[in-house]
């Protein structure tokens, strides 16, 4: 039996937590210390905090937010958004932050993964992509809340992060997000075959059965939003998580 990660991804916008449908229709679902305070009594593997407001923004992020939401964490914190500079991430490494995650960062400036990873390790260095089909079928990076097309391969795009010094991807699907429709597996395999480093796929779970599901498509752990902090079919707020028995059995012994 393999045991793998299974991370809440959590997203603020204007200091409060919610969640989207195809990165657009953001739902107000909360304040995110309530948040990470429950899934502390869930006993996570670890959480993501992705600010996705602050890059749109031009707006460094917020370090007295963060320093708060980390000083509640008491599991391993990834933090995403406005993170522009070597020094912003000694910050957060300072504050607790276990991962820095660049995204628009990353494409803008892949001498800033280069350089993050000499200073804390490759490991605490996590490249966020976003990707999304064209109407050609073809998927392609995009930056800027899903909405500028970099017109990157994100398996060439996957490789050129690697080689700069990221230790991990963040594999996010654009066309799933929110929709409780499954995870991308063709999007996984590409990637997570491409690179050697742990690919976290996020982006359309619906059941603890889909972790299982992006697992066997390629990725090292399974990332999601709607997922925990919904209730459905009415999409009612209810922060919820597996328990390690629910994961076991529905994801753990079904890992090949």
């Amino acid at each position: 039996m393999k045991r793998v990660r299974i991370i809440p991804s959590l997203l603020i916008q204007k200091g409060g937590l919610v969640k989207s449908v195809r990165f657009k229709d953001h739902k107000y679902v909360g304040d995110p210390i309530n948040a990470v305070k429950i899934f502390n009594e869930k006993e996570v593997d670890e959480i993501v905090i992705l600010d996705i407001s602050a890059t749109g923004e031009k707006r460094a992020p917020d370090m007295r937010r963060i320093r708060d939401i980390a000083s509640e964490a008491f599991m391993p914190l990834g933090y995403g958004g406005g993170i522009t500079s070597l020094e912003e991430i000694r910050t957060l490494i300072g504050l607790g932050v276990e991962k820095v995650i660049l995204n628009a960062a990353a494409f803008a400036n892949p001498d800033l993964i280069s350089e993050g990873a000499r200073y804390i390790g490759s490991q605490s260095i996590v490249v966020s992509m976003d990707v999304k089909k064209t109407l050609l079928g073809k998927y392609r990076v995009y930056t800027l809340g899903g909405s500028r097309n970099t017109g990157l391969d994100p398996v060439e795009f996957a490789k050129k992060m690697e080689q700069a010094g990221a230790g991990e991807i963040l594999l996010n699907s654009i066309d799933r997000d929110g929709t409780f429709e499954g995870y991308d597996s063709r999007l996984i395999g590409l990637v997570s075959h491409a690179v050697n480093i742990p690919v976290v796929a996020i982006g359309g779970a619906s059941s603890t059965e889909d972790f299982a599901a992006a697992i066997t498509a390629g990725a090292s752990a399974a990332a999601a939003g709607s997922l925990f902090v919904f209730q459905r079919p009415h999409r009612a707020v209810l922060i919820s998580y597996p328990t390690q028995a629910e994961l076991k059995q529905k994801v753990f012994e079904k890992i090949k």
